[in-house]
């Protein structure tokens, strides 16, 4: 990707895992990898830079630390994906754009992640890869929407953003970017149809 700026990748790390039944981030995949840490390497392969975004200074966090990730602690997390968004954002405001990864999505390829952020240098104000015509993750967005992204707050995440602008939808044959694991049964080796 060189001759042309590359987003920071964020990984929003901080959930509690509710529908899961426990906290998740560690929760190991068939090959024993912990799914918060197969989500990070996706990312790191795919970018320059990666942070994570925790609730606390926990074992994920030494995990991801490990990883050669950027860990940042963000206490607010807990009120909501938006305040993991803003606290990411903040953290690496110099960047000309930021793809939003979740810690929860662990199959999404690193190729469909560059292709996310390519479509940033080329110019889309937000891009996000979409599998079977369903719309996936990351989401990348450009610079501009730094101010926007660091006010966010609560449990909405970007959505109204995504709402008021064009999007670039980057068709892809991976069906890692819609596969997130919210629930044990998520983890069964078959990708959704």
């Amino acid at each position: 990707m060189s001759g042309y700026s590359v987003p920071v990748g964020i990984l929003l790390a901080a959930g509690k895992g509710r529908r899961f039944g426990g906290d998740k981030r560690l929760h190991p995949l068939a090959d024993g990898t912990p799914m918060v840490v197969a989500a990070a390497r996706a990312l790191s392969a795919a970018l320059p830079r990666t942070l994570a975004v925790v609730r606390e200074a926990d074992e994920v966090a030494q995990r991801l630390a490990r990883e050669g990730v950027e860990v940042i602690c963000c206490p607010a997390a807990a009120g909501g994906m938006g305040h993991s968004i803003a606290c990411g954002v903040a953290a690496s405001a110099e960047a000309d754009g930021w793809l939003i990864a979740l810690g929860d999505m662990p199959w999404v390829r690193p190729e469909s992640i560059a292709a996310v952020a390519a479509a940033l240098a080329e110019g889309a104000p937000v891009a996000r890869p979409c599998y079977t015509g369903r719309h996936g993750h990351p989401v990348g967005f450009s610079a501009p929407f730094g101010s926007d992204l660091q006010r966010l707050d609560g449990d909405n995440g970007a959505r109204h953003l995504l709402r008021s602008v064009h999007v670039v939808e980057i068709p892809c044959t991976d069906p890692g970017v819609i596969r997130d694991v919210d629930d044990p049964r998520h983890l069964q080796p078959s990708p959704p149809r």
